[in-house]
């Protein structure tokens, strides 16, 4: 078995906010104390932007325009099965077709999530928090070499 998993993430900005959401808790169902980014594991042989079209149709029920590469995230995983996880974070050209979400429209989102909203993330508890620190617009509005992050918090 693969050790490592690999995972896709749509970056959605809109008017300096970024499209996040709630997962449910397993144990009660109430959402997390965090919002999160869009996304989730490759399926094998599957491309990264077709997981990413795939993930955001899952969870959110909207398809996905994908954009640039901005950020990979490399850490070590919670997983039980899995030593490494390695994620591709890729801005989302089709912002505005995100106003709305419904998870009935979606495969997934009625079960595992509990909330999905704008936010700004320099004022949420945001993960992978990195998402929190970094200057998103910046990386959004203009051409920036990719940023990779490495489980010690380092950047390249």
């Amino acid at each position: 078995m693969d050790k490592r998993r690999i995972g896709v993430r749509a970056i959605i900005y809109k008017d300096g906010q970024i499209l996040a959401v709630k997962h449910k808790s397993r144990k009660d169902g109430q959402p997390k104390d965090f919002w999160a980014i869009p996304g989730g594991g490759l399926d094998p042989g599957e491309s990264l932007e077709d997981g990413l079209r795939r993930e955001v149709m899952e969870e959110l029920g909207v398809e996905v325009v994908p954009g640039r590469l901005l950020f990979i995230q490399q850490f070590t995983s919670t997983r039980e099965d899995r030593d490494e996880e390695l994620e591709f974070f890729f801005l989302v050209e089709n912002s505005d077709d995100f106003a709305q979400v419904d998870f009935t429209a979606s495969s997934h989102g009625l079960d595992e999530l509990a909330l999905c909203e704008f936010i700004d993330p320099t004022k949420e508890r945001v993960l992978p928090s990195f998402i929190s620190t970094i200057d998103l617009g910046g990386y959004v509005e203009t051409i920036q070499p990719v940023l990779v992050t490495n489980q010690f918090g380092e950047s390249h």
